[in-house]
C-alpha cells in the first residue's frame, strides 16, 4: 500500500501544537518544518510525475527540478507553488542543519501555511 504523504502535514500540525512528550519543543518545531516541506514537495513531485507525465529522478536533484518546473511556468499559480517550495526548502534546510534557528515558532507556523497553500494549489491544477 502506498504511503499517504499528506500524513506528513498532519504530523507537522500535531508537532507544532504538542506541548507534552519527551522531545523538546524546539525538536518538535524543527521536525514540523521538515515534515511540512516534504508533504508539499512530494505532493508536487507526484503531481508532475503522475498527472503531467514528467520523469522526475529519484535523486537529490529532484528537489531543484520540481521547484524549477513550477517556478519557470507562465501560470501564476504554478509560479506560486515554485516560490512556496523554495521558501519551504530554505526553512527545511535551516531546521535540519543550523545549530541556531531564530524565530522558529513563527517559521513553523508559516511552513504549515505554505505547505497547505501548495497542496491546495496543486489540487486546482
Amino acid at each position: 500500500m502506498s504511503f499517504e504523504w499528506l500524513e506528513y502535514l498532519r504530523l507537522a500540525q500535531e508537532l507544532t501544537q504538542s506541548k507534552r512528550g519527551v522531545a523538546s519543543r524546539e525538536a518538535k518545531l524543527r521536525s514540523a518544518v521538515s515534515r511540512a516541506y516534504y508533504a508539499a514537495f512530494i505532493k508536487a513531485r507526484n503531481h508532475l510525475r503522475d498527472e503531467e507525465g514528467y520523469n522526475i529522478p529519484d535523486v537529490q536533484d529532484a528537489h531543484y527540478l520540481v521547484r524549477a518546473k513550477f517556478f519557470r511556468s507562465s501560470d501564476h499559480i504554478r509560479r506560486r507553488i515554485g516560490q512556496h517550495l523554495h521558501r519551504l526548502r530554505t526553512y527545511r534546510n535551516q531546521a535540519d542543519y543550523n545549530d541556531v534557528f531564530p524565530g522558529l515558532p513563527s517559521i513553523a507556523r508559516t511552513c504549515l501555511k505554505l505547505a497547505q497553500e501548495v497542496i491546495a494549489d496543486l489540487d486546482q491544477l
